[in-house]
């Protein structure tokens, strides 16, 4: 008898019965058919967009909230960078010492009592004066102003304006007349005693930090290395510790070097022509030049208030100040490139940002520490590499693309 041809669809009607039908002790054949087949590139494409948006949305979270968590936490965070800082910066010291076959933590201990030394030195030499200076003040305050007076003579005019509106003021209903007494500390001991006391206990959790850091140093940075899964990695590794410590310390060597040459010479300058508590005036140069821009300025404010509670003359009152720009001048534009070199040029649009963000966040002491992070950071940035996260959402690759693989149009979605 003959065969009745099958159709299509009753021979492909048992085959998929038979793929319906679980396998025992096995997934279907058509699951692990799906599983084995690769991905295809839209699908990878896809992904690699979402984990690129997760991460530039995360990242731009993190830098949105970390200064104000800064700035709200400087209470631990501003000693312990101070620390780190100041740590990275006698790094050398501590390692010269090593391999003169010194212990580890008697290294720490004699590089932590000589960054004490000369803070605690220069602190003396600054402090003890300033308290004089501000006992001094309210006695000064009629020469200030007799030595201001020719200059006020000259602009008449605005002194009459300025003395007319403040009367206008004076007699306007329900405005008593308020007087304000300043009293001022009588003794180092006395301003210690009013400061807050907390701030004590920052000073020595950040000595104790300093002491640690160095004491672990050598053994902190061999496990990072060491700890690296690739040989390259290691390598890079300690590429960035090293780069990260000789920028540090030869910036703020260098710098240190120059501001206490600086103050030297300012103090020896002043001392020649009579103005009181030269050393001082040495050390508030030296302390306020590591602020870029604003502490040269800050300097030649007081040393010109200075001036003017020591000598009765306009010109000779403002001869301190004036000594100063030009010491600065000729500090900045000619000696401090010449020692520090272009290996250490950073753009002044990059200090001006850092120098505002970090007084913004820490006050005074985080200008100071402005230009310290600011190398710290882009010498971590220069040697690690950056991942180019925007241009992969708005153009192509990935997160980080292998330069040898060929860049090409997106796939198309849809």
């Amino acid at each position: 008898m003959k065969k009745v041809p099958e159709s299509e669809a009753e021979r492909v009607a048992p085959r998929k019965a038979r793929s319906i039908l679980p396998r025992p002790g096995g997934p279907r054949q058509s699951d692990a058919a799906a599983a084995a087949e690769p991905e295809t590139e839209t699908t990878i494409y896809r992904r690699d967009r979402l984990l690129a948006s997760m991460t530039l949305i995360t990242g731009a979270g993190v830098l949105v909230a970390l200064p104000f968590a800064l700035r709200a936490g400087a209470e631990f965070f501003l000693p312990v960078t101070a620390a780190l800082v100041i740590a990275i910066a006698l790094v050398p010291a501590l390692e010269w010492l090593e391999r003169r076959r010194v212990p580890s933590g008697l290294s720490a201990f004699l590089c932590l009592m000589l960054f004490l030394i000369i803070a605690n030195a220069a602190v003396a030499a600054i402090v003890f004066p300033a308290s004089e200076w501000m006992k001094m003040l309210p006695d000064r305050i009629d020469r200030v102003r007799g030595t201001l007076r020719p200059i006020f003579d000259a602009f008449s005019d605005l002194d009459s304006f300025i003395n007319n509106v403040a009367h206008e003021f004076s007699r306007g209903p329900g405005l008593a007349t308020q007087t304000v007494t300043v009293e001022t500390p009588n003794s180092l001991l006395q301003i210690i005693a009013t400061s807050a006391p907390f701030a004590i206990i920052q000073m020595f959790f950040a000595t104790l930090v300093i002491y640690f850091f160095l004491a672990g140093w050598t053994r902190m940075r061999k496990r990072t290395i060491t700890n690296r899964a690739s040989f390259d990695g290691a390598m890079t590794t300690a590429r960035v510790i090293q780069q990260v410590v000789d920028a540090t310390s030869t910036y703020l060597g260098t710098i240190t070097l120059v501001n206490l040459c600086l103050g030297v010479l300012v103090a020896f300058v002043l001392w020649l022509i009579g103005m009181e508590s030269p050393l001082m005036w040495g050390g508030i140069v030296a302390v306020l030049n590591y602020i870029p821009y604003l502490g040269p300025i800050v300097a030649a404010l007081l040393l010109g208030i200075g001036g003017l509670m020591v000598f009765t003359e306009p010109w000779r009152a403002m001869l301190p100040a004036i000594l100063f720009v030009v010491f600065h001048l000729i500090e900045a534009n000619i000696v401090t490139p010449t020692i520090v070199g272009r290996k250490l040029t950073i753009n002044p649009l990059m200090i001006l940002l850092a120098l505002s963000f970090w007084a913004w966040v820490w006050g005074t002491t985080g200008a100071l520490l402005a230009v310290p992070l600011l190398i710290i950071l882009r010498t971590v940035f220069d040697a690690a590499g950056k991942p180019d996260i925007t241009g992969f959402l708005f153009e192509e690759g990935t997160l980080v693309q292998d330069p040898d693989e060929p860049r090409g149009h997106p796939p198309p979605i849809g």
